[in-house]
């Protein structure tokens, strides 16, 4: 659980300096902040290895990537020079901030994936969620710093940028509850013919 309070703990500090943080206050609450992200990307395989897995793909604004395309990927086979790909990414952290004692110190992950149906083109659903609480160690207002104590047992201390608006909030012993979610759909589709 490590490998996730460690990259969950780095997506947490990317939120507290993100510009794009939303903050919703409710009576009687603590801070709490959802961003989210959403990118759509297509591209042309240009040249398919199907002996070693790999596709080149270029985009619309004519960079060309090099991709190892993975065993899960079952109908590699099906794809062909000429074959649009179209990558939609979706990304959120959502940061909230309860009272000492809410919840125990936790972390967990979870990834789920979804092939399209064989009626569809080649492709599928790639989602990872993973969610981490820890206990906010120290805090210091002035530098807008505040040390987060992991599950394990393990601490970091991380700089809050000045979009979290509601910092002073914040107290020692308070936890700190972060919830992340990434998906990636994946779909490849025949070009079409010019009129």
């Amino acid at each position: 659980m490590t490998k996730v309070y460690t990259s969950i703990a780095a997506i947490c500090a990317v939120l507290l300096l993100s510009p794009a943080m939303a903050a919703e206050k409710k009576a009687d609450a603590k801070p709490a902040a959802v961003a989210t992200a959403v990118a759509k990307v297509t591209a042309t395989v240009t040249a398919i290895d199907y002996k070693a897995r790999t596709v080149k793909l270029k985009d619309e604004k004519g960079n060309e990537t090099e991709l190892v395309v993975g065993p899960e990927a079952t109908r590699f086979n099906e794809v062909k020079k000429g074959d649009v790909v179209t990558f939609e990414y979706y990304e959120s952290v959502a940061v909230e901030v309860t009272p000492k004692g809410a919840a125990a110190p936790a972390a967990g992950q979870a990834e789920y994936m979804e092939k399209n149906k064989p009626t569809q083109g080649p492709g599928g659903t790639i989602m990872r969620t993973a969610t981490m609480t820890a206990t906010v160690e120290a805090i210091d207002y002035k530098k807008r710093t505040v040390k987060l104590k992991g599950p394990q047992g393990d601490s970091r201390t991380f700089t809050v940028g000045p979009e979290a608006k509601r910092f002073n909030e914040v107290k020692k012993g308070d936890q700190v509850t972060i919830s992340y979610t990434q998906a990636t759909a994946i779909n490849v589709t025949k070009p079409e013919k010019k009129k």
